[in-house]
């Protein structure tokens, strides 16, 4: 349980920067090199993208490969599942909440309060 609780601390600490879910976005559906990568980004150097790839590897949200002198970044969605199942739970809960307050809506009268 506790390393599931980091896991999740890493992948929602990563996803808090909004420079690492353009990253995540851009790789969702190809590969990119780290070049590629750091083009999209005039504002940064080579060296702050880097870190940012640093953060979401170290979070499993990546996954480097090196052909020859490139570094290939792709997405790795599987840790992303147990972020899912996480959040599944609040959507739930906010479901219950929404139907008990339609319910109260159509029928304010039989509510307890």
């Amino acid at each position: 349980m506790v390393e599931y609780g980091l896991n999740l601390d890493s992948i929602f600490g990563s996803l808090a920067d909004p420079t690492r879910r353009d990253i995540l976005q851009r790789v969702a559906d190809h590969e990119q090199t780290v070049g590629e990568l750091a083009d999209k980004y005039k504002n940064l150097s080579l060296a702050a993208v880097s870190k940012h790839l640093k953060v979401l590897e170290k979070a499993c949200l990546i996954v480097k490969r090196r052909q020859g002198k490139q570094q290939y970044v792709q997405l790795a969605p599987a840790a992303l599942v147990g972020a899912e199942e996480y959040l599944q739970q609040y959507g739930l809960i906010l479901e219950k909440r929404l139907d008990s307050l339609e319910k109260y809506l159509k029928n304010p009268s039989t509510g307890s309060g």
